[in-house]
Order: C-alpha cells, then sequence, then structure tokens
C-alpha cells in the first residue's frame, strides 16, 4: 500500500484499514504530536472543512475534531441534524434524503464526520447503516465519529496510546472488562478497542456477566485477527480470573443485546444485579501486572473504576484523552488530502 492510498478514504470500521494502514496513521500522529510540542505550526488542511453532524453530544471528540482542524489550517463546522430537513427515513414527506444531504454537504466540505449511537438510533445497526449511506453518496472521505458499532478514532487512539506507553504490544494483556454504572451506555468503544488490539497481537480478554454479551460478528472478527497476528482472544464471565496477570485494564459500562426492546429502565435493574464488577484499587493492587487504567472517558468514578484507580500513577485516561486531538489529526490529514 501507498501511503496516498488513504486520500479520500472513509473510516466507519475499524476493519477497513490494514494494519500497514493504521502504522502509517500512528507514524504521522508521532510527527504532528511532535509538531504540537515543539509549537511549530502544522497548516497541512488550510483552507479545507471538516463538517461535523453530531446526532448525539459529545466531550472529546468535538473539542479534539475542532481543535484538530483548527491547528491544521482549517475549520470544523459543528452541526446539529435536528437543525436540518433531514430525514434518516427514504420516504415523500419525511424530510430530505440522506442522498440529496450528504452530495449537497460534499460541495461545501472536504470530510463528513458522523457521531449517531445509543439514544440517537432506532435498533443496533441502524447508527453504522446511516453513516454507509452518507458514505456512499458523498465525494468526500466519511469519519465514524462513534456509531452503535464501531468507533475508529478512538481505538486508533486506544492503540496509539499503548504504543506509546509500552512500546511493542504484541501478547501483552489487555482486559476490556463490563463495569457496573447506571448510566446505560453503547457497544462501540468495548468493541473497537478490542479489534485493533486483536490486529496487533495483544492477548485479549473480554470479561462480562453473562447477560452481557457483545456483537457475535465483532467477536468473530477478533477471534479471526488474533489468529493472523499471533495474539488471543478470550471472552469469560469470571472477572478476577480475567484480571490475573493484565498489563492493561479498560473498564467500561455496557448494554446487553436486548437494549432497543426491554428499555433503559430494565437495563438498569439488569446492571444492579453487578454492583461488585468494578476495578478497584485492590483488584489492581493484587491481580494485575501493572493494570495501567485505559478508559475513553467519561469514566464513572466509584462505579467502574475507584477514584484513586483514575488518579494514581498506573492511570492513562488523560494522557489517552489528550491524544484523541493527535490520532484524529492523522486520519484528518491522510483522508482528506493533506501531505506532510
Amino acid at each position: 500500500m501507498s501511503w496516498f492510498d488513504l486520500a479520500g478514504r472513509d473510516l466507519i470500521a475499524e476493519t477497513e484499514w490494514t494494519k500497514e494502514e493504521y502504522d502509517v496513521a500512528m507514524k504521522v500522529t508521532d510527527q504532528l504530536k511532535g509538531a504540537y510540542y515543539s509549537r511549530k505550526a502544522h497548516p497541512y488542511l488550510e483552507h479545507k472543512t471538516f463538517a461535523m453532524m453530531f446526532f448525539a453530544g459529545s466531550t472529546r471528540t468535538r473539542m479534539s475534531f475542532e481543535t484538530a482542524m483548527t491547528q491544521l489550517g482549517g475549520h470544523a463546522q459543528f452541526i446539529n441534524p435536528q437543525t436540518m430537513r433531514l430525514s434518516l427515513e427514504d420516504k415523500p414527506g419525511a424530510g430530505e434524503t440522506v442522498k440529496d444531504t450528504a452530495e449537497a454537504m460534499a460541495r461545501y466540505c472536504d470530510g463528513i464526520g458522523i457521531r449517531l449511537l445509543d439514544d440517537g438510533v432506532q435498533y443496533y445497526g441502524h447508527g453504522d447503516l446511516v453513516m454507509r449511506r452518507f458514505a456512499e453518496h458523498a465525494r468526500v472521505p466519511v469519519i465514524n465519529m462513534a456509531s452503535d458499532i464501531n468507533h475508529p478514532c478512538q481505538s486508533l487512539t486506544d492503540l496509539y496510546t499503548m504504543q506509546e506507553k509500552l512500546g511493542c504490544v504484541k501478547k501483552k494483556k489487555i482486559v476490556i472488562m463490563w463495569a457496573y454504572s447506571p448510566w446505560i451506555r453503547g457497544w462501540c468503544s468495548v468493541q473497537g478497542t478490542a479489534l485493533l488490539s486483536s490486529m496487533y497481537g495483544m492477548d485479549v480478554v473480554v470479561a462480562h456477566p453473562k447477560e452481557y454479551d457483545l456483537d457475535p460478528k465483532v467477536m468473530a472478527e477478533c477471534r479471526a485477527l488474533s489468529s493472523q497476528s499471533g495474539g488471543s482472544f478470550e471472552v469469560t464471565n469470571h472477572l478476577d480470573k480475567a484480571l490475573d496477570g493484565a498489563t492493561v485494564v479498560f473498564p467500561r459500562n455496557w448494554f446487553t443485546k436486548d437494549r432497543y426492546t426491554i428499555g433503559k429502565e430494565k437495563e438498569a435493574e439488569i446492571a444492579k444485579r453487578y454492583t461488585d464488577w468494578k476495578y478497584t484499587a485492590e483488584r489492581q493492587k493484587k491481580l494485575c501486572a501493572p493494570g495501567y487504567l485505559l478508559q475513553c472517558m467519561p469514566v464513572d468514578r466509584g462505579n467502574e473504576a475507584d477514584p484513586e484507580v483514575c488518579d494514581n500513577a498506573l492511570s492513562w485516561i488523560l494522557d489517552q484523552a489528550e491524544n484523541r486531538l493527535h490520532t484524529q489529526k492523522g486520519i484528518l490529514v491522510l483522508t482528506m488530502g493533506g501531505r506532510l
């Protein structure tokens, strides 16, 4: 592959880019992060516009993309879809179609980012479907800023952070664990990180109570990637056994496969059965080796992880949050045609 092959490319699911392409993205990220800390201007996307459609709210995603485009010399345009005439239903009278919206937007901008997940969708897979319909009709790159299935910008950041901290991540053990929280959240972050960790040969363990199976298709992709990369992949319902010897731990709440039929109240009732599923300071000290905290935030302190775990020397969460800025710059520069 050539670096130029990434120009104009969409990034919707982690598996759409190869390991070699992610290697390129992280190499460019290193250069851009170096420029950031040396205060060297890097306006590689001067006069370019990235349109950001936020069907769902965010903190880090919006700020990091807007800051990235500003530092790259371009403009990030925030769009609230509720203020548009867009309809996600293709039928007369419902509103403007995705096709017409995407084709028109592509005349104004150089890339489109879409965030559509959790309460913003009607069923699992809906957000992914909408993004792919935009990508079908927009003649500019479409970047997934979080869907109901995947979150490639976050998962690349997680991988980049682990490589930055550990060097080679191959055969390092990462535990992606369900953790109790009354916040009812989706699958994209944990699934995305499981995919890229598997692609890079890590020993990946997904630990959750029996009700919290993730997407079987994604889990199958993780197993296949692990087999190809020389890593390992395991799913277990035994938390402490999973944490034994963990290099990295990613504690995160997610909902059951029945979320869109049983509703959030029932989800909260199920979650209350497992309030002991949390990443505690005791578990970190007794079981892990050493159990660095990887968490995409927002983290539910006291539920998903003890405050001590969030704030001690083994916590990477703030470096991880910062790295969203740098990895997304790499993605934007490569896909929107910048040249270093």
